[in-house]
């Protein structure tokens, strides 16, 4: 070490700072590369963001999510540029997603649609968290205005910052398709059963990957291998082979994605967390509506269930719709992608291809209770008003293909709602007289009565077109038959709408029933000639009035609904007036009471041998099932949320484990000189790391200066000296003089870390200057091959010929960094 200068007698002057070195000018991003990388990380993004369509049923979504992904593309870009870390640009994510998080996901709280307010805060906060348990726990279709495009937006802006981040600073791209993988599972797992284009999915997804990693990642190593002196015709043709490989590996990746997808798609269907948090709503849980049709005759005939206000002339309220026979009742059919019983959440914009006269509806309910929610046309949308709205709003459930809603939660007396609808049209028999039956599915049933299906056959024989058998059907009931509810006063007539019960009427004497049994024997017999029927239950006033209609069990209706194609669903009614009653029937006899007369007491009865009681060993049958339901449910919350920080997370623990890996492997070099070389370059990467400049091609000793003067740590300078010593030194060092030599390395980085701040020091951890600058390590491998072959090509040259060999492997030495080549001792005794 070199003594401090004096500055007179008795005094010690500071030794003068050596001159801090510039900071280099920050590499410009390249215009070309730069394009490249954001087109298709954002095409990656938007495969994914494409599987959200059937969770809310169209594109209501897409501001929401394609903002998402602009904003973290153009957040990656900018930190990018001004070469900001991680942590400015973690932060200035978290300050877009609140600043431009209400406006695209939740614009219903924010003012004028764009400036977020107190309750856009607070929705987004919370909402980072819930959101993705509501997401899992609904029933899709969701809607965008209950707040769930806050998942897809979110999704798409951390996904698309990670994934356009390390596309711009990492030189190999792969390692940005992780983030844009991973983005795309999150949309499949949290998506439904029945995806949007998985075929096109995978394959697009595929071809983009395959075709950046061609364009930008795969050749460039081949590239840097090749000199800028290089014959131009070799560089011309290289690109060639590159490009018609490219395109040969895009084709091949094409057919095979589109083959393995195929096959996978139609083998089996996919399994989403949604099945597993919140199985699909099944409305086969609750009874059918037409089994309550004379319980509400007999019990409320005269009693207001509900009333409804603004209903239009003509038009009907209907409570249920049923496709389904089994023989014992008509019921809706199974689950499925337009069947009756495919149920899904109520939003807005519901039935958007209906057509017809706009109407708003307002109902209140009295006496009427049950699950079954009333509602007239086909519905776009259901406000609930009172105290019950919200548990009504998140519990009810629409079919859009027959207009029929649930509320699971039950209606009771004082809940009102409103419903926005579209009155459809009213088709007259000629306006029908040149339409077909339309070709709509309609499950399969049970068979009808063998006599029903003669009288079908009989009452259509001479019907000469599709609206003439229908009219036949409903002549031959409506005309021929009675009609009595089976109340006290009237003609027998039992409820139900079994097959022994129409058998019953179809087969006596005369045909004597209700709505619900002349509704069901009409669907049966136009089923058994092919015609798309099915049954509805509801309710409707007499001819000419409207305005405000009070709903009571009088004028409670059952009729079938035939399909006409470009008319659909047209309403007929094959029950015979009220009026219309039998006169030759026995009614029944009404109880005349008889007078009381004093009877004995009867005799004493011996007490009936009972069988032993046995004991109820069911136990609790809902316990487990609820048990493993609740751990599901928290399973998969906290997998989401632990989904979400790891995605966070990872360019954190990329960064780590990328620098644990290196260490370990300069560690664990197969030549002990190696790890000394190692060792040093630890050191050098760390205090680059810190902030150190350290300029390429540059011996040990002046990287030492550089590390001293920008860091104050001049113990760097000895330690060069004993990394010298070690590496060029005449014997092989041993394994206590590399342990030593480590741990004096991590001293020192440990001493950079004690002076700064803790900011610095997560700064450095997180740097990737250290990573981007390359390995030595392979710069000196590369030094010891060349000097290998200049010893192959002059051999046996005695101790003269190792002197010169090794100033030439003591120049290689140098140019990479002072990595250790060889050794003169050993080399000049070469026999």
């Amino acid at each position: 070490m070199t003594a401090p200068a004096q500055a007179g007698p008795g005094r010690a002057a500071k030794a003068p700072k050596a001159p801090r070195a510039p900071k280099p000018a920050r590499t410009p991003l390249s215009p070309r590369r730069v394009l490249i990388d954001l087109v298709a990380v954002a095409l990656l993004l938007g495969i994914g963001v494409v599987g959200w369509w059937p969770s809310f049923a169209g594109g209501s979504y897409l501001t929401a999510a394609i903002g998402g992904v602009l904003l973290g593309v153009g957040i990656a870009l900018l930190c990018a540029w001004r070469g900001w870390g991680i942590l400015s640009t973690a932060g200035l994510t978290l300050l877009a997603y609140f600043l431009f998080g209400g406006a695209l996901a939740l614009p219903q709280t924010t003012l004028f649609g764009v400036v977020p307010t107190g309750e856009t805060l607070g929705a987004l906060s919370a909402g980072a968290v819930t959101s993705w348990k509501a997401m899992l726990t609904t029933v899709a279709p969701v809607a965008v205005g209950d707040g769930y495009a806050l998942v897809p937006f979110l999704s798409a802006l951390v996904s698309s910052v990670v994934a356009a981040a390390l596309a711009l600073r990492l030189r190999r791209v792969a390692w940005a398709l992780i983030p844009a993988a991973v983005h795309l599972m999150l949309v499949i797992a949290m998506g439904v059963p029945d995806p949007a284009a998985p075929i096109a999915q995978g394959v697009v997804f595929a071809l983009v990957a395959v075709a950046w990693l061609a364009l930008r990642g795969l050749g460039e190593a081949t590239d840097a291998a090749v000199s800028v002196a290089a014959d131009g015709s070799r560089s011309s043709a290289l690109r060639r082979r590159r490009i018609l490989a490219g395109t040969a590996v895009l084709v091949a990746a094409g057919l095979a994605g589109t083959g393995v997808a195929a096959a996978t798609t139609l083998a089996e269907p996919r399994h989403v967390f949604r099945d597993v948090v919140l199985p699909p709503f099944d409305v086969h849980q609750y009874a059918s509506p037409l089994q309550s049709y004379r319980g509400y005759v007999k019990d409320h005939r005269k009693d207001t269930l509900f009333t409804v206000k603004g209903l239009p002339e003509g038009a009907r309220i209907r409570v249920g719709t049923m496709d389904a026979y089994n023989g014992v009742v008509y019921d809706v059919s199974d689950k499925g992608i337009g069947s009756s019983g495919a149920f899904s959440p109520i939003r807005d914009n519901m039935s958007a291809d209906a057509t017809g006269s706009p109407a708003t509806l307002d109902f209140t309910m009295d006496q009427y209770a049950g699950v079954w929610l009333p509602d007239a046309g086909r519905v776009s949308r259901i406000t609930f008003d009172g105290s019950d709205a919200d548990a009504l709003r998140r519990g009810t459930y629409y079919n859009e293909s027959t207009s029929t809603a649930v509320a699971t939660s039950k209606l009771r007396k004082g809940d009102s709602y409103t419903v926005d609808t579209t009155m459809p049209k009213t088709w007259t028999d000629k306006e029908l007289e040149d339409l077909d039956f339309g070709t709509v599915s309609i499950p399969k049933q049970a068979e009808a009565p063998e006599r029903l299906d003669a009288l079908a056959s009989d009452t259509v024989a001479d019907a000469k077109t599709p609206i003439a058998q229908v009219r036949a059907l409903v002549k031959k009931f409506s005309e021929e038959g009675f009609f009595s509810h089976g109340l006290d006063g009237e003609a027998l007539s039992r409820a139900g709408h079994t097959e022994e019960r129409i058998s019953t009427l179809i087969g006596g004497e005369q045909m004597i029933g209700d709505d619900e049994q002349y509704a069901v024997a009409m669907a049966l017999a136009a089923r058994s000639l092919g015609i798309p029927v099915r049954v509805v239950m509801g309710f409707y006033p007499d001819k000419g009035q409207k305005g405000t209609f009070s709903a009571n069990g009088d004028n409670l209706h059952a009729w079938v609904e035939v399909n006409f194609e470009k008319a659909g669903w047209v309403a007929f009614d094959p029950t015979p007036p009220k009026d219309k009653v039998p006169q030759d029937q026995i009614t029944k006899p009404k109880v005349v009471p008889k007078p009381q007369v004093l009877q004995p007491p009867p005799p004493p009865q011996e007490p009936v041998d009972l069988p032993p009681s046995v004991p109820d060993q069911r136990g609790n049958q809902d316990g487990p099932d609820n048990l493993l339901n609740i751990i599901g449910t928290i399973l998969a919350i906290g997998g989401s949320v632990l989904l979400v920080l790891a995605i966070l997370a990872a360019p954190f623990i990329v960064i780590g484990a990328w620098k644990a890996a290196r260490r370990r492997k300069r560690r664990a070099a197969a030549l002990a000189a190696d790890r000394i070389s190692g060792g040093w370059d630890e050191l050098t990467d760390r205090a680059v790391d810190y902030g150190a400049r350290i300029p390429a091609g540059g011996t040990r000793s002046e990287e030492a200066q550089t590390v001293a003067t920008a860091l104050t740590v001049p113990a760097v300078t000895a330690l060069a000296d004993h990394a010298d010593a070690q590496v060029f030194g005449p014997t092989e060092p041993t394994t206590e003089d590399v342990d030593a030599f480590w741990r004096e390395v991590d001293g020192i980085v440990a001493g950079l870390g004690s002076q700064a701040s803790w900011r610095r020091r997560m700064l450095a951890r997180l740097s990737m200057r250290s990573l981007l600058g390359g390995s030595r390590l392979s710069a000196g491998v590369q030094g010891l091959r060349d000097a290998a072959a200049e010893r192959i090509r002059r051999p046996g040259t005695g101790s003269g010929a190792a002197t010169g060999g090794t100033g030439t492997i003591e120049s290689t030495a140098a140019k990479t960094g002072g990595t250790r080549t060889a050794r003169p001792g050993s080399e000049s005794e070469t026999p």
